[in-house]
């Protein structure tokens, strides 16, 4: 949570943890009550460090995760906990409902600007027809992570435009998918209206007033998805203006004068108009590191990397699939592998091939990007894994790239905050955000390692085209 002003910059900014409930197989679930708690810790919180008064709070706009879904009942209470955007479960559903599509002749990719794919929301309401057809009864609203809170703190039933674009169920112009809809059975009643980033959608209610410790009738502005938001607060704000985002999924983000369109990718609004975000997200990044983190025994990821760059580049390979894998190969039932290993490989060249993997899936999204007709200019990077000096650096390598650190990048929290002072017209146009964007120095390729990593990259393509049939095999015996 960030509290910004226009003429000082960030005032305060903290954070709180919200677990993953994971209890079957491709489950990803996060306790709405949990997200309500965190908010009213960390509003009264971030007020005290700043040293400010809440009753100088002009505006509020909120972030979250994109597309996850929150069904909410005729008090707008969510029913069950929220199914986010990484959550694989709904597999056969995907199927089924690509059936109903083509035989009605509807293009998904060219009408809502996405693919049908497992963070899409229509197979996910399939699958909770089937298994929790109680709670499918009883949702009157269909709604985002952010665009919750927003309403939980007083604003209008509403869903902003990105998780609108990412979920499916409406066309590139806001308006109701209803071949999606049908296929689902999803009731357009449910479907809020489509509103964009720094629309004023309310005010804040007397009841969440007090339980944050602030003053009712706080206007509140729309915000955004995570990603996006982040991306706006790294400054990107020009046609080939690009993003390696290192957080715990890894997004990459490149602005565009026009609304790119590819099955492999996902298709974003940039906050100000006429701008769009083509993207992909890759299901691990630093979740992986983490993951390998624990298995050494919780050694420093510090420790890891000296010893990773000990390793020298491209020791062995890994498929970062731990999760499936998002864009740009969209399929749930991927699985990792490391590939190469021999007796004297140490933890040092497994934790670089965690690197490496993720490294080579940026470059498979910049191939496709350039191969699609995208141009790529200034490069930044960000997010916590952007601290890993030698990450950084295989990046720069891998890509063959100059990369730019944003150096304490405020994240999607900024961007909230940016947009509520667009909204209220504190901070004027979109543009003006770059003015708060601190850039390190640049990160070049090593021409050393350009040839082991090409090799490294090549096979790397080679083996995920190789395990894949095996990867599915797993999955299936998993599910069963």
């Amino acid at each position: 949570m960030t509290l910004f002003d226009p003429e000082r910059g960030v005032l305060a900014s903290q954070a709180r943890s919200s677990p993953l409930f994971s209890e079957g197989a491709g489950f990803a679930e996060a306790d709405t009550a949990i997200w309500w708690s965190n908010v009213c810790a960390l509003v009264p919180a971030v007020i005290e460090a700043a040293g400010a008064d809440g009753a100088a709070v002009g505006g509020i706009a909120t972030t979250g995760m994109v597309p996850a879904v929150v069904l909410l009942d005729e008090h707008r209470r969510p029913l069950r906990r929220a199914i986010l955007q990484n959550d694989a479960r709904a597999v056969v559903e995907i199927a089924e409902i690509e059936g109903v599509l083509e035989q009605v002749g509807f293009d998904h990719l060219a009408r809502t600007g996405s693919a049908l794919t497992q963070q899409s929301v229509a197979p996910t309401w399939r699958w909770l027809e089937r298994h929790e057809s109680g709670v499918v009864a009883d949702t009157r609203a269909l709604i985002g992570s952010y665009d919750w809170l927003a309403v939980a703190l007083g604003a209008q039933l509403h869903v902003e435009a990105n998780w609108a674009l990412e979920s499916g169920l409406y066309e590139l112009d806001g308006g109701l998918a209803v071949p999606v809809l049908d296929a689902a059975g999803i009731p357009e009643s449910a479907c809020p209206q489509v509103r964009r980033p720094g629309e004023l959608v309310g005010s804040l209610g007397a009841k969440a007033a007090a339980e944050l410790s602030l003053p009712a009738d706080i206007p509140l502005y729309v915000g955004g998805a995570d990603h996006v938001l982040a991306a706006y607060a790294a400054g990107l704000a020009e046609p080939g203006d690009w993003l390696v985002k290192l957080g715990g999924a890894g997004d990459i983000l490149v602005v565009s004068d026009s609304p790119a369109l590819d099955w492999r990718w996902y298709l974003d609004a940039h906050p100000a108009p006429g701008l769009w975000l083509p993207n992909g997200c890759m299901a691990t990044s630093g979740s992986l590191l983490r993951w390998a983190q624990q298995l050494f025994g919780g050694e420093e990821l510090a420790d890891l990397d000296e010893e990773a760059e000990q390793a020298g580049a491209a020791p062995l390979l890994c498929l970062p699939y731990f999760l499936g894998e998002k864009s740009p190969l969209h399929d749930p039932d991927l699985r990792g592998a490391f590939v190469g290993l021999e007796l004297s490989h140490g933890r040092g060249a497994l934790f670089r091939s965690c690197l490496e993997a993720v490294a080579y899936g940026f470059r498979n999204h910049v191939d496709i990007f350039e191969s699609a007709g995208l141009s790529l200019g200034s490069a930044r990077v960000s997010n916590g894994g952007s601290g890993s000096t030698l990450w950084k650096q295989i990046l720069a390598d891998v890509l063959g790239r100059e990369l730019r650190p944003v150096v304490d990048h405020g994240g999607a929290s900024l961007g909230a905050a940016l947009v509520a002072a667009v909204g209220s017209g504190a901070l004027g146009a979109w543009g003006k955000a770059g003015a708060y964007v601190r850039l390190g120095d640049p990160i070049t390729p090593r021409g050393e390692n350009r040839s082991a990593y090409e090799e490294g990259y090549e096979m790397y393509l080679e083996l995920q085209s190789t395990l894949t049939l095996v990867s599915h095999r797993l999955a299936r015996r998993g599910r069963q």
